[in-house]
């Protein structure tokens, strides 16, 4: 199945065309749609076990096989952080005029390097597993309230939904946090940060300080909570959404919300979470992400919040919209629709429900989240 962004990838460029995103999201799957694209293509995947040791020191050698081999082919090298230095052979690469294409999972490593070797000369794209429209048609399910339960619980990981084993979600948030982690960052012992991934996994959507993280958890230091957030988001396991403030100190200082990659993870460590509301408000983060819309939460302590400030459009989000909470919605979405900037869209997705409100002078349209994220 193509993937959605196959349509923003460049057929040709002068480039490096840099893929990255969680473990297991179909990177790789996606470079091999992109080789197909080319006449004579080379690939080579860097997490073998043959190419371990692999270093500077090797790539004269390297390029060497490489034009003896496939000379006029485009070249596609995945997992590129497992090799040190990497970006010197990706620029020797575009230096000769081949055509590149790289994956990797660490956002950190990958941005750092990338912007002090390759500046200006590298296109990024974040690959996250299948969204809602991808679901549908891997699963070949149709369009609705009852298949977008389905992704809030299934999430979009290719391995899970054809495998269909609560084991490879498991095996994958162990990878990440092992391989993409620990060893990464040589930790000692991984429990204080496995269970902080499994605090903010079961906590989508809920601002936390790094004071709070540390206290709750019995972390040793603040220091070590920050780093180990930092690891997580790195890894790509947390995307963290940052509070709405035109005040630059504010935004700093103020706690971030953390959203997982793919609900399907929240499985990985707790039984199936029935909580639909949290799981519908990750997904609709997710597809906020997928579209490249940046994005905040507003809110005021103990008096309203709104989920998403976009540039254009006010979102609450809940699982159904019912006189006990209609207050609440209705109030963070006209507080919200007072922040500084043109005047935005007010939304409440819901699982199903249709409808069209007015409250203070503010305009409000309810909708099925399923349809607003086919848009």
């Amino acid at each position: 199945m193509a993937r959605e962004l196959m349509d923003e990838l460049p057929r040709r460029s002068g480039q490096a065309v840099v893929l990255t995103g969680v473990r297991r999201s179909g990177k790789s799957v996606l470079q091999a749609q992109l080789m197909r694209r080319h006449e004579a293509a080379f690939y080579c995947n860097l997490e073998d076990t043959r190419l371990y040791g692999l270093g500077p020191a090797d790539f004269v050698t390297f390029l060497s096989v490489l034009d003896e081999l496939a000379p006029e082919s485009a070249v596609f090298l995945d997992e590129v952080q497992e090799v040190p230095e990497w970006q010197r052979l990706v620029r020797s690469l575009l230096d000769r005029g081949r055509t590149v294409c790289i994956t990797g999972s660490n956002a950190s490593l990958l941005g750092r390097e990338l912007g002090a070797k390759l500046t200006g000369r590298h296109l990024s794209y974040e690959v996250l597993p299948f969204g809602y429209r991808e679901y549908l048609a891997y699963t070949r399910q149709r369009l609705g309230t009852a298949s977008l339960a389905s992704y809030l619980q299934d999430g979009g990981f290719p391995a899970y939904l054809r495998e269909r084993s609560p084991q490879v979600l498991q095996e994958l948030l162990r990878d990440i946090v092992q391989r993409d982690i620990a060893v990464r960052h040589r930790l000692r012992g991984t429990r204080h940060v496995m269970n902080l991934a499994l605090f903010l996994l079961a906590s989508t959507g809920r601002p936390y300080s790094l004071q709070s993280l540390t206290k709750g958890l019995a972390i040793p230091t603040v220091g070590q909570t920050s780093r180990y957030v930092e690891y997580l988001q790195d890894a790509y396991l947390l995307l963290a959404l940052p509070k709405f403030s035109p005040s630059l100190k504010k935004r700093v200082v103020a706690p971030n919300k953390y959203y997982v990659v793919d609900n399907g993870l929240r499985r990985a460590g707790a039984p199936p979470s029935r909580d639909l509301g949290h799981r519908l408000e990750n997904a609709v983060f997710l597809a906020l992400r997928g579209r490249h819309v940046a994005a905040a939460y507003a809110a005021e302590k103990d008096s309203w919040e709104c989920d998403f400030v976009t540039d254009d459009e006010l979102i609450q989000v809940c699982a159904e919209l019912t006189e006990q909470n209609r207050g609440r919605e209705l109030k963070g979405l006209v507080r919200a629709s007072r922040l500084p900037g043109k005047r935005r869209r007010s939304l409440i997705l819901t699982m199903s429900q249709r409808d069209r409100l007015v409250t203070e002078g503010t305009t409000i349209d309810v909708r099925p989240a399923w349809e607003w994220m086919l848009e």
